[in-house]
């Protein structure tokens, strides 16, 4: 079978064809909108709304996105009414009542919208990748906790691992007697770390998240991160 160009805007016929042909099961509008896809519908100039169009004297293509017009959608309405939408200048606009109504073929899918939506589900049907166990849990050293978190509190991170106070010592982070010998053989937990940082020092969870996501060494640890957050409700 002959792959499917998809144009710049697809109709709903064609995204669905094209998503068909990528994913191998079949496509409908309602099932479009339920992976959040985004549908657009061209306007054509109108002076009786200067506001919404400003300068785009041609018309523009306009996103539907309200709640309930995208539920009106899925629940299979004969025709499209946008209630809501962005202006030209992509700020969020209401329409006069009660909106306005377009045939259901007028509606649009962006082509980079389907692309990043068939490569996502790609993604999450690969079997999920096994990553070697590491030779050692016990800890990451000091090296390792500053490449890891070392720009991400507002404090000297490397003085206060060897000061091993609080949340970067043996009753918080570090592991016990790792220490015991020499400082230089010293190990900290980087979950347990890592939560104490966002609790203590303020360290927001985003840049935390993108560490054990990037950092081979944490790789280890994503378990432990994961099944934290979850319980934590983070």
């Amino acid at each position: 079978m002959s792959t499917i160009e998809l144009p710049f805007r697809a109709t709903t016929a064609e995204a669905c064809a094209w998503l068909e042909q990528q994913t191998g099961t079949p496509w409908t509008l309602a099932r479009l909108l339920e992976h959040a896809l985004t549908p657009y519908v061209w306007l054509d100039y109108d002076a009786a709304y200067p506001d919404l169009f400003g300068d785009a004297n041609g018309g523009y293509a306009a996103p539907i996105f309200f709640e309930g017009d995208i539920a009106r959608l899925a629940a299979g309405s004969e025709d499209v009414l946008m209630t809501m939408t962005k202006d030209a200048y992509k700020i969020v606009a209401r329409l006069p009542a009660p909106g306005l109504r377009r045939p259901l073929d007028a509606l649009r899918f962006q082509k980079k919208d389907l692309e990043k939506l068939a490569a996502r589900l790609k993604s999450e049907a690969q079997p999920p990748v096994v990553k070697p166990a590491a030779e050692s849990k016990a800890g990451i050293g000091k090296a390792e906790v500053l490449a890891a978190f070392g720009r991400l509190p507002r404090l000297d991170l490397d003085k206060a691992l060897d000061d091993a106070i609080g949340i970067f010592g043996d009753d918080g982070a570090r592991v016990k007697a790792s220490a015991k010998k020499s400082k230089k053989n010293a190990v900290w937990n980087p979950v347990t770390l890592a939560l104490g940082l966002h609790d203590v020092y303020g360290v927001p969870m985003g840049p935390l998240k993108r560490a054990f996501q990037t950092q081979d060494f944490l790789h280890a640890w994503q378990d432990d991160w994961n099944r934290s957050l979850y319980l934590l409700g983070k």
